[in-house]
């Protein structure tokens, strides 16, 4: 069948390949969230007894800073290179030319990882695979609006987040499963083959159009004028949708950096086990993705983002208070995926919607900068919660509480389209 890639119709095979670019990002990150963290403090005399694994015996608040290095790159790289993007063509295209860039220094920087035998080793792996993922991530998530009409974007990107999820469930069971099995090197290796699939198949199926629905400025006008541009708007809902997405991300990124800690740490599981377990929430993440971006469609992206950040104020309350064994924990992940993929699925779409269609790699730049900062911020002033209060990870439950209730009340002031 042969697909055409400037129909105006929604195409669902269409958006199922486009996906496949987002499934190579979402399988890397769950394995580096999940054991890095514990490679780096495994060894410190506040964790010994609790797990077997070799480490480097980091404190929790310099563990998880380290865990932030890929988003502090981000902030500053990826806003240039989505807006970069916008005026780059070649024979590739516009954005593929980045994803052959990245992807081989993602690769290697990966691999690398658990092969490190020094604290200063392995920080360099991280941040070689944090420079790299930084080179294609907003290009590849920009054809979300290259290719889809804004009324279409909603449910294309719960199609395309339905792939990331399988990424996503193939690195926390596949990973559990692999190092249980083989050992710490086997879930990276077994996640940078998958990568390099999906960036094979998004590299050679993907058609970008040459010219797109709108005329590109000729100059990228810079993040800091694309921020001022939104700061200086006399609709301010763009710049509260960015303050929003701030706030979520800093509760989610602090819970997913310090999830398998955790689990490990708190709850006495073994690190394969504990990211079998935290694959429970992308299993309902992929099962709501689809039917999220449908309600965001039918009621409104902004509507549907704030039924999701009060379940999940909800239920992060719910988690510092219930989860003491394997059963109340799944419990939770199962319920705040659903409500993850309400807030998730219709995030960008809404960035879309207050911004620019002239500049779709610029503004995708501008939902980065504000999760990427997020991702900065929660994982770090989250490890100094932990560090302060004891080393006891279920602090971060009560921080996910705030940031998310904060992130509600911002959304109240976004006007309605």
């Amino acid at each position: 069948m042969r697909l055409n890639w400037q129909d105006k119709t929604f195409n669902y095979p269409k958006t199922l390949i486009v996906g496949f670019g987002f499934l190579g990002i979402s399988i890397v990150w769950p394995i580096f969230n999940q054991f890095i963290p514990i490679f780096l403090q495994a060894g410190n005399p506040a964790f010994v007894g609790r797990t077997d694994v070799a480490g480097f015996g980091l404190a929790p608040s310099l563990a998880l800073f380290i865990m932030t290095w890929d988003n502090l790159i981000n902030v500053f790289v990826q806003p240039w290179v989505g807006a970069r993007s916008d005026r780059t063509w070649n024979r590739f295209g516009r954005r593929k030319g980045w994803l052959l860039l990245g992807v081989p220094i993602a690769l290697v920087g990966f691999v690398l990882i658990p092969l490190a035998q020094t604290a200063v080793a392995i920080a360099v792996y991280i941040l070689i695979t944090n420079i790299g993922m930084a080179l294609f991530r907003s290009p590849t998530v920009a054809w979300l609006g290259d290719l889809f009409q804004p009324n279409d974007r909603s449910k294309a990107n719960g199609i395309i987040n339905l792939m990331g999820g399988i990424g996503g469930l193939l690195a926390f069971f596949g990973g559990g499963y692999l190092f249980n099995a083989y050992g710490r090197v086997a879930p990276f290796v077994g996640g940078a083959v998958v990568l390099l699939a999906a960036a094979v198949v998004a590299v050679l199926a993907v058609r970008e159009p040459r010219q797109l629905a709108v005329d590109i400025p000729a100059e990228d006008a810079g993040i800091l004028a694309n921020l001022r541009d939104v700061w200086q708007s006399s609709n301010k809902s763009g710049l509260f949708v960015l303050l929003g997405i701030l706030f979520w991300f800093m509760a989610f990124n602090a819970l997913e950096a310090g999830l398998s800690s955790f689990a490990v740490f708190s709850l006495g599981l073994s690190p394969g086990t504990a990211s079998i377990y935290a694959g429970s929430i992308t299993i309902a993440f992929i099962l709501t993705a689809v039917p999220a971006g449908l309600l965001g469609s039918k009621i409104g992206r902004r509507q549907t983002i704030q039924i999701g950040l009060i379940g999940l104020t909800i239920l992060f309350a719910l988690g510092y208070l219930i989860i003491q064994n394997t059963a109340t924990f799944v419990a939770i992940l199962v319920l705040s995926g659903i409500f993850w993929a309400f807030v998730n699925v219709n995030s960008l779409p809404l960035v879309y919607d207050y911004g620019d269609e002239s500049r779709i790699g610029a503004y995708t730049g501008l939902y980065y900068f504000s999760s990427q900062l997020a991702a900065v911020l929660g994982p770090t002033l989250g490890g100094g919660l932990v560090d302060l209060l004891n080393d006891e990870y279920r602090w971060l439950w009560l921080f996910g509480v705030l940031f998310m209730a904060l992130a509600w009340l911002v959304m109240r002031q976004v006007k309605q389209q």
